[in-house]
């Protein structure tokens, strides 16, 4: 039997410190050393996945392939290590205990007292095993490695079963299949600048008493870590000073990978993982072009971010990666101006003039509008404004998901004349329900009752620009989180209107792809693009907002493009 290997990173001192992306960029720098991975993120909250969770609690949920509302953490390891991940690799304490309690249940325990040891952390266990031998790349045969991160700080009540469970892991695969990575901080304190080491001394202390110990350590810091301080934390942690990585602040994240190969991390992670035999030098030449073409990019493209969780950027995430994979594709710096909807209504220049004066002025600098999706009547009126300036002044427009129902409930009003036209979301009484709540959906559960994953859309009509971008005539497989559709009863008198439905679902019923023809670019989905993007494989409608926006759509659909090559210099 093969014993799965396990790259586990923890973090310390603080939240936030970037684990994600460093679990990401361990990943990309082993791939390249034609090592296989796969991944897991260990969330300790209660629930059972991100999907009823607020964009202001905890950011964007990320929707995967098989539906999967899971942490954006997942949405960092499918960009960076162009992986299809499924639910299964993102594990929650809600998830677990709700396995436990399944079994309980059934009586598979044959009348045990069910204990946090040894049951929640044999299930634990059992998951980690379990995914961890899945391809999730699209190659036969399990992985060489699996790497999981544990969410939130060592010494979170929530996370200590996760502990225990790790600590029993490692203990039964050997220390040859189990590399751990403390992720900590080393902050400056004071005028004189210097760095201070005992934050992470004590978070290594309080790891090694809960019984795992660091194989190496990924400091985070402002500036390159003194040697000093390098020397000292390996005397105090107990850790070589080779092992020892820092991971300072960077011009962008695609740096964190090449920074890591500076300082040798494969070669210390190979080692650990007695792997030399499968493992290549690292082969990263593509990607420092990458983070090195786009840290010398000087144009940049204006773009208006309509939402309503603008308070927090972290909300849109995988629309702003979408969008810088799209911009550096075509050599351009995304300059994303955030606009909350709301500051664009009417009763805001009665509340604050100021403001609402200030939205619309940043709305009309910019190349382009996108309005994302969410849920909830707040700043829809702003929504619905900003979509109108952009269909009558022709200004390249992407509406998803609940962007695209904004355009149907704006073209509805404003050039069909119902003026009380709306989506049964927002108001269930209105004659005029262009936007409908999706009949097969719970209208009592929240969590996973959406229609959500990868789904096909068909193209209706040959030749539609969207068809065109995408390079395939027929059909097209996107993501979908949503709960309200447009109302097949309205369709063909929104079409009457000039508006296209030029793409539908496997039924025909439902419509999933709006066109204005003689627009410059005017598309809303009822998918989300986004989450497919890649940094080397930009969405094909962001590509296609960016082109329209500076001006090069036309040259790129005349010469028959369907990609990106021919833009990036």
């Amino acid at each position: 039997m093969v014993i799965p290997k396990y790259v586990v990173i923890t973090g310390g001192v603080v939240s936030g410190l970037g684990k994600g992306v460093t679990a990401s960029s361990i990943g990309v720098l082993l791939q390249s050393c034609g090592l296989r991975i796969t991944s897991i993120k260990i969330d300790p909250y209660l629930n059972t996945d991100a999907g009823t969770m607020s964009p202001f609690e905890h950011g964007e949920v990320f929707v995967l392939d098989d539906g999967g509302e899971v942490d954006l953490d997942l949405g960092n390891y499918e960009r960076f290590l162009d992986l299809k991940l499924t639910a299964h690799n993102n594990i929650t304490t809600g998830k677990i205990y709700q396995s436990v309690i399944q079994k309980e249940r059934r009586g598979d325990y044959l009348g045990k007292t069910v204990q946090v040891v040894p049951h929640i952390t044999d299930a634990i266990r059992n998951w980690i095993e379990s995914v961890s031998s899945i391809p999730v790349d699209g190659k036969p045969g399990p992985p060489h490695l699996c790497v999981i991160e544990l969410g939130g700080t060592v010494g979170d009540i929530e996370s200590m079963p996760f502990i225990e469970a790790l600590r029993q892991l490692s203990f039964s695969v050997g220390k040859e299949n189990f590399c751990l990575i403390h992720v900590s901080l080393v902050p400056v304190i004071g005028v004189v600048g210097e760095q201070k080491t005992k934050p992470t001394q004590h978070s290594v202390r309080e790891l090694r008493a809960l019984g795992l110990t660091p194989d190496l350590l990924a400091c985070r810091s402002a500036q390159p870590l003194m040697d000093s301080v390098k020397v000292k934390l390996s005397e105090f942690c107990h850790v070589p000073v080779a092992n020892i990585l820092n991971i300072h602040d960077v011009p962008n994240i695609w740096h964190v990978p090449l920074l890591l190969r500076k300082q040798n991390a494969h070669e210390a992670i190979i080692k650990q993982l007695d792997l030399a035999s499968k493992a290549t030098p690292p082969q990263l030449k593509a990607w420092a072009e990458m983070a090195e073409n786009y840290d010398n990019l000087t144009n940049s493209v204006k773009i208006a971010l309509v939402g309503k969780y603008t308070g927090l950027t972290d909300s849109y995430l995988s629309v702003v990666k979408a969008l810088l994979h799209a911009c550096s594709a075509l050599s351009y710096r995304p300059s994303i101006e955030w606009i909350a909807a709301s500051d664009l209504e009417d009763e805001c220049a009665k509340i604050s003039p100021e403001t609402h004066a200030a939205a619309w002025k940043t709305l009309k600098g910019c190349s382009c509008i996108l309005v994302p999706g969410g849920f909830g009547d707040r700043g829809v009126p702003g929504m619905i404004l900003a979509a109108k300036h952009a269909r009558e002044n022709n200004i390249p427009y992407l509406g998803i998901c609940l962007g695209m129902q904004i355009s149907v409930i704006e073209i509805a009003r404003s050039v069909l004349g119902m003026e009380d036209a709306d989506s049964e979301e927002f108001n269930q009484k209105t004659p005029h329900r262009v936007i409908m709540f999706m009949p097969e959906v719970s209208k009592t559960h929240m969590g996973s009752t959406m229609r959500l994953g990868c789904r096909r859309t068909l193209f209706r009509r040959p030749g539609s620009l969207t068809s065109k971008l995408y390079g395939n005539p027929e059909y097209v497989d996107e993501r979908h989180r949503h709960r309200y559709e447009v109302n097949p009863e309205f369709v063909s008198e929104l079409e009457k209107s000039g508006l296209e439905f030029v793409g539908c679902d496997e039924s025909q019923n439902r419509m999933e792809i709006i066109e204005l023809p003689g627009h410059p670019y005017y598309i809303g989905v009822q998918f989300h693009p986004e989450f497919k993007s890649r940094p080397r494989k930009p969405s094909a409608l962001f590509l296609g907002l960016i082109l329209a926006a500076t001006g090069q759509l036309e040259d790129y659909l005349s010469n028959g493009n369907n990609g990106y090559t021919s833009f990036h210099s």
